[in-house]
Parts: C-alpha cells; sequence; structure tokens
C-alpha cells in the first residue's frame, strides 16, 4: 500500500490506476475511494493558495528551498560557502524567508539559539562544510545545553565517492556528521536530491519535539545541484507531533500529598517553566501552596518565573556555609520542569552538592524531559507530563484533597516562615550592593542598579557577564511587582553567545527592548557580530562591562590557592596594555557608541543608547568597571617583545 500512495502522489500512477491495484490488493471499493479522497484534499491548495502535499520536481537545491518553506521557516541563519551553491542558488529568489548573514559560523549558531529560545520556534541554520561545521560547535554546545529547537544544515565535500581526501570535507575515513553527534539528538549525511525533503522534514520532527534540541544535516554538494528528482513536499504540520502529556493521576496525588502533609515543601523550575508556557500556573500554585520556589541549577536558569516575588528564591542563596547544606532545610522537593536536581562543580572541586541530600529529602520531578529525571540524584517518584498541564493537575489534585479552610491554614503557616526569611536575605544583599555605590571605577553592582533604573519594564535582557550575573539579578527583585521583564543567559558557558543571541532575540522579539549585559573577554569572541546588528538594522542595547579581565577564569584560578593566588601572577588573565576600545570596534562595523567611566557618564550614556534603539539603530557602551574577588587588584601578565628578539629589523 505504501508503494502504490507514493506512486500515485508522485504522479506515476492514475487514479484508476492506484484503484485496480488497490482492489487487486484486496481493498474494497469504499476503502480504497476513502484513500483516494484523503489524497487528493492533501494535493488540494489550501485557503491561502498552498497545498499540504505536493510533488515538485527540481533539483537538490531547489527541492531544498520549496521544504523549507512547507516547514515555516522566516529567517536563514547563516555564513554561506561554495560547498552550499545549489540551495543558494535556489535560495536567492525565493520570497519569504529572510537570510541573516553573520561573518562566523559561532554567532550564526547563537542567533538561532537565540531566536530559538524566545519564540519556541525551530530556528533554520546553514553554515559551511567541514570546516564551518567544526567552527560552530562552542555555540552548538550550549544550544544542546539549552535544548534550542535547531535544524543545522551544510554543505558537504563527500569523502567517500572518489578520493578520501577532499578539501573542506572530513577527515579520511570519518563523516562530517559525526563531528556533531555529541552535541545534537540525531545527525545525517545526505547524497540524494531526493531525499531531501524527507530528511529535512524528520530534522524539524526531531528538532521540535519536547524537549528540543539542534539536528544536523551535511548534504553532498551533487546533490544540490543540477540533476534533477521528483519529490513529495508536505507541510511540517503532518508529521510534527505534540508533546504535551498530562500526568498519570496517582502519581500527581501522591506529590500532592507530600506537599500538603509536608512541613516545608520547595519547588524547583528551570527554563521548561517558560518553554511551556506555564509561569501563570506556576505563580498560582506557589501561592496556593505558601511553598517557595527556585530557580535550579547554574545561573543559567531562565524560567521567567517573576523575581520580585515573596516566595522567589534566588540560587545563588543555596550556597553550602560552614559546611551547612540549605537544602537540608527542605523536607519535600518537587521538580517543576526542573532539569536536575544536582548544582555545577567545577573541574577539580568536589562533587556536585545533592539536592535534599538528607535522608528524609522525598524528591518528585515533573517534566517531559526523562534524560535528566533521575539521571545523577535519586528521585522518590518521576512524573512524565508537560510541565502546565502538570501544574494544573498538581493545582486541581491538591484542592480535591485538602478543605479550602485546612490549606489556608497551611499556607500562612508556611508564609509566616518563608517570607520573612527570603525578605531578609534580599535586603542584606541590597544593603551590601548599595555600600558599593560610589567608587571609581563604578562597582558592577551600582552598573547594574543604573541599567534597571533605566530600562524598560518589560525588556529582555540577555546576559553574558559571568562573573556578574549575581548582582544584576537581586538589582532586579527590587522592581515594583508585575514586572514583565524575560532574562536569558547562555545554558553551557562556551564565551561567544551574547552578541549573536542577542540579534536572536530582538529578530524574534521585536517590539521589545532587548539590552545585551555583556563581559570585555565575552566580546572579543563574537565581535563581528556588531556588523550583523548594523546590516539589518537590529536594535539592541550592548552594555559591555570592561574590567580587562577573564575574571570568571581568575576567581577559579584564585580558589585554587597556589603559587598564582600567592604571588599575584595570574596567568593569561589581564586584558588590558593595549587596551581595547569598543567603541571603535563597534563603530568600524557601522554601530554607533559611547564610552563611560563614571556613573554620571553611564547614565548619559545609556539615554543615548535608549533613543538610538528606539530610533531603529544598534547602540554600544563601553563601561569601566572594577575587579571584584580574589586577584583583582593584579595587572600582570607575561611581557614578552618579538621585535626585541630579531636579528634583522624585518
Amino acid at each position: 500500500m505504501r508503494e502504490l500512495v507514493a506512486q500515485r502522489l508522485g504522479n506515476r500512477l492514475s487514479r484508476r490506476g492506484f484503484f485496480k491495484s488497490m482492489a487487486a490488493a484486496g481493498f474494497t471499493a469504499a476503502a480504497i475511494n476513502g484513500i483516494i479522497d484523503d489524497l487528493e484534499a492533501a494535493e488540494r491548495p489550501g485557503d491561502d493558495g498552498s497545498s499540504r502535499y505536493r510533488t515538485v520536481t527540481g533539483n537538490g537545491g531547489q527541492l531544498w528551498i520549496e521544504q523549507l518553506k512547507a516547514s515555516g521557516v522566516e529567517y536563514l541563519f547563516t555564513n554561506p560557502g561554495s560547498t552550499e551553491t545549489g540551495f543558494f542558488d535556489a535560495f536567492v529568489d525565493t520570497p519569504g524567508i529572510q537570510l541573516i548573514d553573520c561573518l562566523h559560523e559561532g554567532i550564526v549558531i547563537s542567533a538561532a539559539d537565540g531566536y530559538a529560545s524566545i519564540t519556541g520556534k525551530t530556528a533554520f541554520v546553514n553554515v559551511h562544510a567541514m570546516v564551518g561545521t567544526a567552527q560552530m560547535c562552542g555555540q552548538l554546545y550550549n544550544a544542546h545545553k539549552s535544548n534550542a529547537p535547531m535544524v543545522v544544515t551544510a554543505g558537504m565535500a563527500d569523502n567517500s565517492i572518489f578520493s578520501d581526501d577532499v578539501g573542506l570535507g572530513a577527515k579520511a575515513g570519518s563523516s562530517q556528521s559525526e563531528v556533531t553527534r555529541q552535541f545534537t539528538k540525531i545527525s545525517w549525511d545526505v547524497r540524494e536530491p531526493g531525499s531531501i525533503p524527507v530528511v529535512l522534514r524528520r530534522a524539524f520532527k526531531v528538532a521540535s519535539t519536547p524537549p528540543g534540541g539542534p539536528v544536523y544535516l551535511a548534504v553532498a554538494t551533487y546533490a544540490q545541484g543540477s540533476k534533477e528528482a521528483t519529490a513529495q513536499i508536505a507541510d511540517q504540520s503532518m508529521f510534527n507531533v505534540p508533546m504535551r502529556p498530562r500526568p498519570d493521576k496517582e502519581r500527581i496525588e501522591m506529590v500532592a500529598k507530600h506537599l500538603i502533609e509536608g512541613n516545608q515543601p520547595l519547588f524547583i523550575t528551570s527554563d521548561d517553566l517558560y518553554r511551556s508556557d506555564a509561569i501563570d500556573a506556576a505563580v498560582e500554585l506557589v501561592e496556593m501552596l505558601g511553598v517557595p520556589i527556585l530557580d535550579a541549577g547554574s545561573s543559567a536558569s531562565n524560567s521567567g518565573f517573576p523575581s520580585w516575588h515573596s516566595l522567589y528564591w534566588d540560587n545563588k542563596a543555596f550556597v553550602r556555609r560552614d559546611g551547612v547544606d540549605p537544602f537540608d532545610n527542605y523536607d519535600v522537593i518537587v521538580g517543576l520542569g526542573a532539569k536536575e536536581f544536582t548544582r555545577m562543580g567545577a573541574p577539580g572541586e568536589e562533587p556536585p552538592i545533592e539536592i535534599g541530600r538528607a535522608l528524609r529529602s522525598w524528591k518528585a520531578a515533573i517534566g517531559i524531559d526523562i534524560d535528566v529525571m533521575g539521571r545523577t540524584v535519586p528521585i522518590d517518584l518521576a512524573v512524565v507530563a508537560d510541565p502546565k498541564a502538570g501544574i494544573e493537575d498538581l493545582r486541581d489534585a491538591v484542592n480535591s484533597l485538602v478543605t479550602q479552610e485546612r490549606l489556608k491554614k497551611i499556607r500562612n503557616e508556611r508564609e509566616r516562615h518563608m517570607i520573612p526569611r527570603i525578605a531578609t536575605y534580599r535586603a542584606d544583599v541590597e544593603a551590601e550592593a548599595k555600600s558599593t555605590f560610589g567608587r571609581s571605577p563604578m562597582h558592577p553592582h551600582e552598573l547594574a542598579a543604573l541599567i534597571e533604573r533605566n530600562i524598560d519594564r518589560d525588556a529582555i535582557t540577555v546576559n553574558e557577564s559571568l562573573s556578574h550575573d549575581f548582582s544584576m539579578r537581586h538589582n532586579a527583585i527590587q522592581r515594583f511587582g508585575g514586572d514583565e521583564k524575560r532574562r536569558i543567559t547562555s545554558a553551557g558557558g562556551s564565551l561567544g553567545w551574547g552578541i549573536g543571541a542577542a540579534i536572536g532575540v530582538k529578530i524574534g522579539e521585536p517590539d521589545r527592548q532587548v539590552v545585551l549585559n555583556i563581559g570585555d573577554g565575552s566580546v572579543m569572541y563574537s565581535a563581528s557580530g556588531f556588523w550583523t546588528m548594523a546590516r539589518y538594522s537590529i536594535p539592541v542595547l550592548t552594555i559591555v562591562w570592561n574590567n580587562r579581565n577573564y575574571q570568571t577564569v581568575r576567581h577559579g584560578f584564585s580558589r585554587f590557592g597556589g603559587r598564582m593566588e600567592k604571588s599575584g601572577h595570574y596567568a593569561g588573565m589581564y586584558l588590558g596594555d593595549p587596551n581595547i576600545d569598543f567603541v571603535g570596534l563597534a563603530r568600524s562595523q557601522g554601530v554607533e557608541g559611547a564610552k563611560a567611566m563614571t556613573a554620571s557618564e553611564f547614565s548619559a550614556a545609556i539615554k543615548r543608547g535608549i533613543e538610538a534603539t528606539r530610533s531603529g539603530n544598534p547602540f554600544v557602551i563601553d563601561v569601566d568597571i572594577s575587579r571584584i574577588g580574589g586577584g583583582a587588584d593584579s595587572t600582570w601578565y607575561q611581557a614578552f617583545s618579538l621585535a626585541e628578539k630579531r636579528t634583522r629589523n624585518v
């Protein structure tokens, strides 16, 4: 039957011939007519003139483009190359898809990551051959960590046809796609033009199915070229599989009972809360039970839960002090879409601290990512469900198990203990931050406060200022209730993410202010992204937190407590001498900017920047800030002059 259907859809079998062949196979006339009606309906144009299923003849590049349109692609994030000639030749006269040109493959991937993260749509990327594939992998690591739905394609110089030593191709005995396997959900090599639409549809299906993630296709150059093939182009909606399952009733009731009976429960969450549109449901559940909620894992958490809420814990509060694990204060811990039940540890340090390691702690996880549930830390109960559906059913289960009078008593008792604790912690953090104001150069706490004071209440902040994330998050707490800010950070920590991510976020949310907070070291991994901002008038306000240092790394060096910490000589950390002119760097690519060395200069600069972005232009502010933490005073570097070593002045 499958072959007969394929022949009919490919116009290789007439209606009459299809009927006769199906009858010979034993199908009734009614069944055959029903199948024919379904096939013709699929081929029939829709209200907008399109068809859900149609046959196209063309070369591989043309089939590629036709399927991208059928898959709903709006943007092509790319750094083009000659191994994709057939693809770009077909693309050049195609309306409806906008090309976003980036000057390095890493920026291409991070732009797609930002776009996918903010919109929930599957981003489409094309990079160049084996070499471009290798160069993008640092940012593909970040996209993999953030579960960003993304289809990445590249041309392929095939090393399996004539010679295994080909220019821009994979190493002899290796395939191009295998380079990406550990950072993708699946990877393919594609060699037949007629299979390109099939593989693309499958790629979009796999990338978008929760938990999302990158998928990679290497398409042979000759498969894109002049050789024609006939293939079916199908609407992507016919292949995608919605994944919003409701939880098992008995399991969700068990979670509800523990939340009711527990002395002091805690919710853990992650960016899955945002992805499943479950923020409002989570706020309702937190307030109904009086249970605090925590962004899990590293500072990369982007749950979207309002940080101003009186029951919101920041994960930096959950740091072991004097040998005490703060998670031991909680007897019931429930993950609402949480990806992990451990906190990140650095290489060479002690193993990560387990959340709720005390034997009395009962742990449950509600989510769709079964790969991480119970992966490292044992849990008492796993509930497979879409986070929003799980939270809604958990709310209903609680209401069915307890009277409103008892629920109110439970909530009031918990809030009586927790809200003052959280408020005291916030007040201490705020007091510490304010004690640093007025210094020169500015302390990062003061810069964070000034940014918060000036940007829109619904701004999206993209953060790649790793060692200053703490101060920024806590200044955001002081906003008024109802704050609609959204905060996005790199999930993997591979530098070079921020500029591209901000580009993708702004493309995905053009009607919201986008502010990029980025460290000076991070800028230099991706500075060519300013050119992309200028070319396409992408009005991002970029603030460079300039301390002339790889500060996060220096903190690790200092904690090691070895010779670097004792001598103050931190290898490779100081980025001054010469100082980098970030305003000049941006201006050389068409982006205007300003330098700020004091709080008053920054206040004037950010007003200029906001005015520029409202006019449709990107803007960069280079801000001098103080270094903080171990080794902050060190400006040492290993001096060297090659010019002095010459024996000839050439």
